[in-house]
């Protein structure tokens, strides 16, 4: 799966009954996402750094404007020169595709 595919794609509603990717797929689709992470085997994460506070503010209100675009909220913290994002499906226990057409959603907002 190309990441750009993920980008052009838009999250399904999830209500739980879905199951978590397995750990194969995960790494698989990771491996396609410039600079996220696996948190704990269930979330992707991202660090951002920037200079100063103002940038870190626009940076957690793009990934929460994205969030509601896709009604698929990450977890958002951010300080002084940094904004992390977080995604994960709660409904799941665990990463589904949302997570990962978010995060490369996220990714294409910044090219």
């Amino acid at each position: 799966m190309n990441p750009d595919d993920l980008a052009s794609r838009n999250c399904t509603a999830c209500e739980g009954g879905v199951p978590p990717l397995d750990a194969q797929t995960v790494a698989r689709m990771l491996a396609e996402l410039d600079d996220w992470q696996l948190e704990d085997g269930t979330a992707i994460r991202r660090r951002f750094e920037f200079k100063g506070f103002a940038r870190a503010v626009e940076m957690a209100n793009l990934a929460a404007w994205l969030g509601n675009r896709q009604a698929h909220h990450p977890d958002v913290t951010f300080g002084w020169g940094y904004c992390e994002v977080r995604f994960t499906t709660h409904a799941a226990g665990g990463l589904t595709e949302n997570d990962f057409i978010c995060a490369a959603r996220l990714n294409a907002l910044l090219a």
